[in-house]
């Protein structure tokens, strides 16, 4: 992305690194683990492991609680409604407010 280059920049200036290292040393995958572990997030409710997918979820979730267009939410994730309605609604359908779904607001 085009937005990403400055700061990649920066960072690369910032840590004076050499062509060969690594910008980011550690697997992103460890880095979100040790996060969630220092906020003792590593778990849900229900006691599953949370993964970078669990941010995907949420978000999801979240804007579909907003009353946000789920046409809109498949386009951004790359998902299809039906996935969306099938796997992420599912868990929350009891506090979508059907009325607020997919209606246009004014800007």
């Amino acid at each position: 992305m085009p937005g990403a280059v400055i700061p990649f920049k920066r960072m690369k200036e910032r840590h004076s690194l050499e062509p060969n290292q690594l910008l980011f040393p550690k697997i992103q995958r460890e880095l979100f683990n040790t996060l969630l572990d220092e906020l003792g997030m590593k778990h849900d409710r229900e006691g599953n492991p949370r993964t970078s997918y669990s941010l995907r979820h949420t978000y999801i979730c979240f804007r579909l609680m907003e009353g946000a267009d789920i046409y809109q939410i498949a386009k951004n994730c790359r998902t299809s409604v039906e996935m969306i309605e099938k796997y992420y609604a599912s868990h929350i359908k009891n506090m979508l407010d059907a009325s607020a779904i997919n209606v246009r607001r004014a800007r």
